[in-house]
């Protein structure tokens, strides 16, 4: 009797260490905005793999899919609700949560200059006030982003040119005179093919992962704002995890954040890349160019002024240029 009670208390307290173990691994079911193999998926993809080869027995992550699986411009909503834990996406995509989000992409700031005066934290809190989520990473950070369009342009001005848009350049987009409309990634090549657009917006890299450059004849330079693609992740999500979870999970955001700086040189040589693949240059006068920058900035902090008035000002005051 004595030993099988041995046997029976011994067999429950392994049961429970190995239960204990197995609750201790948390799995965050994450999505992707971007097609899985683009570019703007490659650091996601790492960190992704890193986490899960470092993070058994603590923290996991299942991708359950990209566009496919949750449409680009409801990405937001899926974090905010939950429906996913962890995204990779961007900013200008939720605009219709956190408008201030925008000046994520006005900003010229480094991310690590952003976490050092303050200004992450900011923008972290209004995403949790406002959508339920948490900033937790940047990942792009010094990328430009260019006007492509089919018809040919000496300055800063687009009448009577109809453009795919995202918020982030909605408010440029319109004073420069051109009809924008809002229209997923995905949905572009088909949209250009048929005539509907005659140009759009978008970084100087992941252009050839659309195939976009079939349709494109000219890239507008100068480039202008700050490419953000970041990482999301919903607040009750976050805030359910254990203290060595989150102590795991941001010792990642570290390292992952650590790669911006070696990807600068990406821009230029994705540029090359569309040039071989028959997208021309259309390079705008100094002055022609200097108006397009002007515009573009004045644009997007006007539009951020106009959306959120009472925080505008210290979000410009963190994100905006430095006056020295």
């Amino acid at each position: 009797m004595y030993k099988k009670t041995t046997r029976f208390v011994l067999g429950a307290a392994l049961a429970l260490s190995a239960f204990g173990l197995q609750a201790a691994e948390v799995t965050l079911k994450a999505v992707t905005a971007f097609n899985q193999d683009a570019f703007y998926s490659e650091r996601f993809n790492a960190f992704v793999e890193k986490v899960n080869n470092e993070g058994k027995g603590i923290l996991q992550i299942q991708v359950v899919g990209g566009p496919e699986s949750i449409p680009t411009f409801e990405v937001g909503n899926a974090v905010r609700s939950g429906v996913v834990d962890f995204a990779n996406s961007s900013a200008v995509f939720h605009a219709n949560l956190v408008p201030e989000a925008l000046a994520m992409t006005l900003t010229d700031r480094r991310i690590q200059e952003l976490r050092e005066n303050g200004g992450h934290a900011l923008m972290d809190q209004i995403h949790q006030d406002k959508a339920n989520m948490l900033w937790l990473a940047r990942v792009t950070d010094g990328l430009q982003y260019h006007l492509y369009v089919n018809k040919p342009i000496d300055k800063a001005e687009l009448k009577g040119f109809k453009i795919r848009s995202t918020p982030v350049y909605l408010a440029l987009l319109r004073s420069l005179g051109a009809t924008a409309l809002q229209i997923a990634p995905g949905e572009t090549y088909t949209a250009l093919e048929r005539g509907v657009v005659d140009g759009y917006g978008w970084p100087s890299v992941g252009l050839l992962d659309l195939g976009w450059q079939e349709k494109t004849k000219y890239r507008v330079e100068p480039g202008f704002y700050n490419v953000e693609v970041s990482f999301f992740m919903n607040k009750k999500s976050w805030e359910k995890l254990n203290d060595e979870q989150k102590e795991f999970l941001t010792k990642q955001i570290e390292w992952v954040e650590s790669l911006n700086e070696p990807e600068l040189a990406r821009g230029e040589q994705e540029k090359k890349r569309q040039e071989d693949a028959g997208v021309q240059v259309l390079k705008l006068s100094d002055e022609a160019s200097a108006d397009l920058i002007n515009k573009a900035y004045k644009a997007g902090w006007e539009n951020l002024y106009k959306v959120s008035p009472s925080t505008a000002p210290e979000i410009e005051r963190l994100f905006g240029k430095d006056p020295a």
